[in-house]
This record gives C-alpha cells, structure tokens and sequence, in this order.
C-alpha cells in the first residue's frame, strides 16, 4: 500500500512562495513517477506538475511554468514542490498522487492534501 503525506502549505501574500513536500511510503520510491494536482473551490482537480522516478524528466501545466519547481530526494522517499511568484489563483488544496499497476490496473494514490492560500 503507497502512503503520501503532503506537509508545507499555509498562507502567503502575492509574490511569496512556499515549498510543498510529500513524503512516499510503501513501495520502492524511485519507480514512482509522481504528480502534484490542486484544486481550488468549485473547481475540477488539475494536474500542475509531474517527475519521472529518477527525477530525469519534468512537466508542468502552463499557468505554473517558470515559477513552480517540482523535484525529487528518492533518498529520503520525498517529492517536493516549490512555488514561486505566488498569486490568489494558485489558492488551492494541493495534493501529492502515484499510480501503481498491479496486474496492469492502476491503482491511483493520493495524499491528504495541503491548503495554500495566497491572500495579502
């Protein structure tokens, strides 16, 4: 069974940043891609950014681009998230999420979630 705890969110002014991060546990981290989605009131979930499992290969969703990092310390089972130029429509609950195959169904993960407010 994948285990995520995402920890790192809170309230920041416009312009502030944060760093999200999850800690995996479970299975062998580093043949885990990963994801970061959000998703803001009365909004569908949406994908903000992805890594591959050994952190080679990164995405990310166009309204984060060149100001959220995501990246990985497969040493310490953890994907990290690090936002940047922060402003009141990145406010969101975000959450950490892994898909693992058994048999070749997928089986989606997702942490608890973490609230982010931007907000002056």
């Amino acid at each position: 069974q994948v285990q995520l705890v995402e920890s790192g969110g809170g309230l920041v002014q416009p312009g502030g940043s944060l760093r999200l991060s999850c800690a995996f546990s479970g299975f062998t981290f580093s043949r885990f891609a990963m994801y970061w989605y959000r998703q803001a009131p009365g909004k569908e979930r949406e994908l903000v950014a992805s890594i591959t499992g050994t952190g080679g290969s990164t995405d990310y969703a166009d309204s984060v681009k060149g100001r959220f990092t995501i990246s990985r310390e497969n040493a310490k089972n953890t994907v990290y998230l690090q936002m940047n130029s922060l402003n009141p429509e990145d406010t969101a609950v975000y959450y950490c999420n892994t898909t693992r195959f058994t048999s070749g169904v997928p089986y989606d993960y997702w942490g608890q979630g973490t609230q982010v407010t931007v907000s002056s």
